[in-house]
């Protein structure tokens, strides 16, 4: 399967690599956990790129701004369901440790994508307009 636009933005590709993390980490957890707080986790972490996928379909600046939004409070939605599984000690130090990078980079990369949309960015190699995104 051949990569569409959105799977080549890094904002995209950041938003999977945090979906997976948090998927594989849940998958560990107890049924009661897994049921409460991990069901919760696991739909904002994949609403966040699924927003983004969406957007970029739409096909239209106005309609990929709005999923955009709505892809940014899906990135705060999982910050706050994995301040509970910490505080609830479903999360190590360790776990924490390799969550956040990721997470400190997505946020400003969503920011930065809606402020590009509907900008033209520099030319790449084969003539076509790119965002650093």
């Amino acid at each position: 399967m051949s990569a569409s636009n959105f799977e080549k933005l890094r904002v995209y590709q950041l938003s999977e690599k945090l979906a997976d993390a948090v998927w594989d980490i849940v998958w560990t957890w107890v049924p009661f956990a897994q049921g409460t707080v991990g069901k919760q986790l696991v739909r904002a972490a994949d609403s966040i790129g699924a927003n983004i996928a969406e957007g970029v379909g739409r096909g239209t600046f106005p309609d990929t701004r709005r999923f955009v939004r709505i892809a940014r409070g899906s990135l705060h939605e999982t910050q706050h369901w994995l301040r509970r599984a910490y505080r609830r000690k479903l999360l190590t130090n360790a776990q924490v440790a390799a969550l956040k990078p990721v997470v400190d980079e997505l946020a400003p990369k969503l920011n930065a994508f809606l402020n590009s949309i509907g900008r033209i960015g520099p030319a790449t190699d084969d003539g076509q307009r790119s965002t650093d995104c």
